[in-house]
């Protein structure tokens, strides 16, 4: 188990190594200039690149992404090129936010979706086709449009949560709480449509399988079948299908 550990945590510092230098040499490739922007349009050229040798951004590229790495390994993720501000303090005072929208998304997502995806299998007919509805809808349905609607309806008109701002949890729970979820329920609308859909796929498979006829025949009840046999076993999919949908959302919360 110890070795499966090390072997996972070195692949992964592979890829975050693979993946910055990817992008470090993709923005380079960009040819964006920085200088030029940060000056403006009417910097003269001795402006812009008396800059760029103040920001390195003159020396050859593998120099450039080295003295970065070597940067990142004593804790310096170096400073913004627009802002001057270090990367750490902006990491620092913007990932709580994310952090907040995120995980209370995923509680959303994953109480709704195992109640959709339950309910789906189980009962089927009507119930099943009103769930697959609702849930393409919701997957197909533009997060912005619905972000502005709940803003308009819970934020302005009735005046439940703050349309703007973010209160920290050590400051007030209950205004941390009104303060991101609606962009966590925002968040969360694409992940229950396709994490729904997993759990029904996985529940179907697993009810159709020969020990739920062997736990029916011995007068297991229904729901006990569903939530501590079946349940636990389709668990498997759906949390891979999670954890891509975890990844996703921080991406996806910066337009949230």
């Amino acid at each position: 188990m110890f070795i499966f550990l090390l072997r996972r945590l070195g692949a992964g510092l592979v890829l975050i190594f693979i993946v910055t230098a990817i992008t470090f040499f993709l923005t380079f490739g960009a040819n964006i200039p920085v200088a030029l922007n940060i000056l403006g349009p009417s910097a003269t050229e001795a402006q812009v690149a008396t800059l760029n040798a103040q920001l390195g951004l003159d020396r050859p590229i593998m120099e450039q992404y080295l003295s970065w790495l070597n940067g990142v390994l004593h804790g310096d993720l170096g400073n913004s090129y627009f802002t001057s501000e270090p990367v750490t303090d902006a990491l620092a005072s913007r990932l709580p936010v994310t952090l907040s929208v995120v995980v209370v998304a995923c509680i959303i997502t994953l109480l709704v979706s195992g109640v959709l995806g339950v309910a789906s299998a189980a009962r089927g007919g009507v119930l099943d086709n009103v769930l697959q509805a609702i849930s393409t809808v919701a997957y197909v349905f533009p997060a912005i449009i619905l972000g502005i609607v709940l803003v308009y309806v819970f934020a302005i008109t009735l005046q439940w949560v703050p349309a703007i701002g973010f209160v920290p949890l050590a400051e007030s729970p209950m205004g941390w709480f009104a303060s991101v979820v609606l962009p966590a329920i925002v968040l969360a609308i694409g992940g229950i449509a396709s994490l729904a859909a997993q759990v029904r796929g996985s529940m179907i498979d697993e009810l159709g399988r020969d020990y739920v006829s062997t736990l029916r025949s011995r007068g297991i009840s229904e729901t006990s079948i569903l939530l501590k046999h079946t349940l636990r076993n389709a668990a498997g999919p759906a949390l891979t299908t999670f954890s891509l949908l975890f990844i996703t959302m921080f991406g996806s919360s910066l337009f949230i």
